[in-house]
């Protein structure tokens, strides 16, 4: 009993700890992009949605209707839910397992890392989980006897899924195929409480299935087809160091024998639990051979995870003494990271600092300065500008930043590759492009959510689209890790003719590279190009201060082969730049190298560059 009482005060003391941790994360955490978008999504209330069906966006409307505009209220419900997660691991575990190990396996959900950090962002895992909780509670009660309590808590748990992603679809596959191999699962298919509360879940599909008949099964495609090159491919293998990565490796291995140990056990329960959770993680490791490897997917098994950990305790009992205290050891770093990783990506000091690396958070980053720029920029232009989006990204944390669920977007391959494209349209926010008749337009453009190799196009469009351009207000966050470019349209005329229209300059730093260790005098190359009109100048600066002014018009052919003889500067090939930078004067330490181009056209662009270490004399 001593025992037990200690196990229940540690868990209850972890629990309160990640709790409370989660709740500062949340606060300070800026919007995600995806959030941002279910937010918008919440501000125009439907049964569902081009990406998802309607409950994420709903609960995150309700968080704001109780507790105001902050980012914490938007993720205010989810942190809620998620804290009652672990004491729904407890419940089952209490009972299908051994009931003095079930705070163990209550504390297995609160350390490991994918579960332990659901509630910090206002996403639909967090409302999955519950979905499957609930749904493997009721099932593993019935198991033992139907009850119309348990019935309706089963039917709860599949409208919960149903409402909160497609992905529910594979819990539910892989719960229907244990029940179909348990002689006791089978009685209960037949069973009219459990066809009733199967049908109700099937019910609540409805409103995503009708969606989609409407709209040429748009939502069905992205998810099912469109985001998968259903080709086999070797970056499945990969779903093995990533799992162990995001759920520690002692861990994994022991939910996964726990799988294995009780797939045949004598108790339904244990055997439901193993074979569901099982047949999750099974399945999303053969899918990840076909499916998306271009978005994030290391979070899809979570819901089999969450069948295993009631089996923990029963599993990590057979381990000796030294391997649990690993095991618990690595999961609480692992959990710790995750967490880190969150806070950390709140600090404005630490993403600067991750800004040319390959972990630079650019979903979480630059909202705020560019909401404070757009909000200055149209204070100066007349009344009744519009704000106009380069992509659903930009517009969705625009919305949120300005109050505004309704910023037009321009059609972006942004917007097809995440499904979000038709939801846009059946708004009415996909805009056609010409200002002329609808008055003056502050046009905010993204160049970092664009491949170097698809800038020049991506500004040529604009050209088409709009016609001439002027010049553009540079607003850089992070030092420079994440750019906008504000164009303030007049809306006087239809668009000019492309030959008439000046885009951006682009420019690329070929040497030093990102994080070289520099003495104090140090060479500098790249190449820069402006359409159209040509480039006066290009200077260097560090920290935002010029610095030395480059000798520009080098033979540099390769831009011109990059974009495919696209580029219409009129110096091509010689485009090319090269500058002696002495930095003697100034202090050794960490700064920002950037580039500074003239356009003949009479603008100056900014471009923050890369940091670079200088080592002094």
């Amino acid at each position: 009993m001593q025992e037990r009482n200690g196990q229940r005060t540690a868990f209850i003391a972890l629990w309160t700890c990640v709790v409370i941790a989660k709740l500062l994360v949340a606060a300070r955490l800026p919007l995600f992009v995806d959030e941002a978008f279910y937010w918008q999504e919440g501000q125009h209330l439907a049964w569902a949605y081009s990406d998802l069906p309607g409950l994420t966006a709903w609960t995150i409307r309700l968080g704001g209707e109780l507790f105001g505009d902050s980012v914490l209220a938007a993720r205010s419900l989810f942190v809620v839910v998620s804290a009652a997660l672990p004491w729904l691991v407890v419940r089952i575990a209490r009972r299908e397992s051994e009931p003095e190990l079930a705070w163990i396996a209550g504390c297995g959900a609160l350390v490991l890392p994918l579960f332990a950090t659901l509630g910090v962002l206002a996403l639909p895992d967090v409302l999955m989980a519950l979905a499957t909780l609930f749904c493997l509670d009721a099932l593993t009660r019935m198991l033992r006897q139907v009850s119309y309590g348990s019935a309706v808590q089963l039917a709860l748990g599949l409208a919960i899924g149903a409402l909160s992603h497609y992905r529910f679809i594979a819990a539910i596959g892989a719960g229907l195929v244990a029940l179909l191999l348990l002689a006791r699962g089978r009685e209960l298919l037949r069973d009219p409480r459990v066809i009733i509360a199967v049908a109700f879940g099937a019910a609540a599909w409805m409103p995503l299935l009708a969606w989609n008949i409407e709209n040429a099964e748009a939502g069905l495609r992205f998810q099912l087809v469109d985001r998968h090159p259903w080709a086999l491919h070797r970056e499945g293998i990969d779903f093995v160091p990533i799992q162990a990565a995001f759920v520690t490796p002692l861990l994994l291995v022991a939910l996964l024998v726990g799988a294995w140990r009780f797939r045949r056990h004598d108790r339904d329960g244990l055997r439901l639990l193993a074979l569901s959770g099982g047949i999750v993680v099974l399945g999303f490791f053969l899918l990840g051979f076909f499916a998306d490897t271009e978005r994030v997917s290391f979070h899809w098994p979570l819901p089999g995870y969450v069948a295993l950990l009631p089996l923990l305790p029963l599993v990590l009992a057979a381990w000796p003494r030294w391997l649990r205290v690993l095991t618990w050891a690595m999961a609480v770093v692992g959990m710790l990271a995750m967490l880190g990783y969150y806070a950390a990506v709140s600090s404005p000091d630490l993403r600067e600092r991750s800004a040319a690396g390959k972990w630079y958070p650019q979903n979480f980053s630059g909202w705020d300065e560019l909401a404070t720029a757009v909000r200055k920029a149209r204070a100066g232009m007349p009344d009744g500008t519009r704000v106009v989006a380069d992509n659903f990204k930009v517009g969705a944390e625009l919305g949120f930043a300005l109050g505004d669920a309704s910023i037009p977007v321009l059609p972006h391959a942004l917007n097809r590759a995440h499904g979000r494209a038709p939801q846009l349209q059946l708004w009415g926010l996909e805009y056609d492009g010409r200002t002329g008749s609808e008055g003056p337009a502050l046009l905010v453009v993204s160049p970092s959510d664009v491949k170097l190799s698809e800038l020049l196009d991506h500004y040529q469009a604009l050209c088409r689209r709009f016609g001439a351009l002027p010049a553009p207000q540079v607003v850089d966050a992070d030092g420079g890790g994440r750019r906008f470019l504000l164009f303030a349209l007049e809306g006087s005329a239809d668009g000019k003719a492309d030959a008439e229209c000046v885009p951006p300059a682009i420019a690329h730093l070929n040497t030093p590279e990102a994080g070289a260790r520099l003495p104090a005098k140090f060479e500098a190359t790249g190449w820069a190009i402006k359409d159209v009109a040509g480039v006066e100048r290009v200077s260097l600066t560090l920290d935002g201060r010029v610095v030395a002014q480059a000798e520009y018009g080098l033979q540099d052919d390769w831009p011109q082969r990059f974009y495919g003889g696209r580029s219409k500067d009129p110096a091509q090939p010689r485009v090319g730049f090269r500058a002696t930078i002495d930095a003697s004067a100034l202090p050794p330490g960490r700064y920002w190298l950037g580039l500074e181009v003239a356009g003949k056209d009479g603008s100056v662009e900014r471009f923050a560059g890369q940091p670079v270490e200088l080592l002094g004399e």
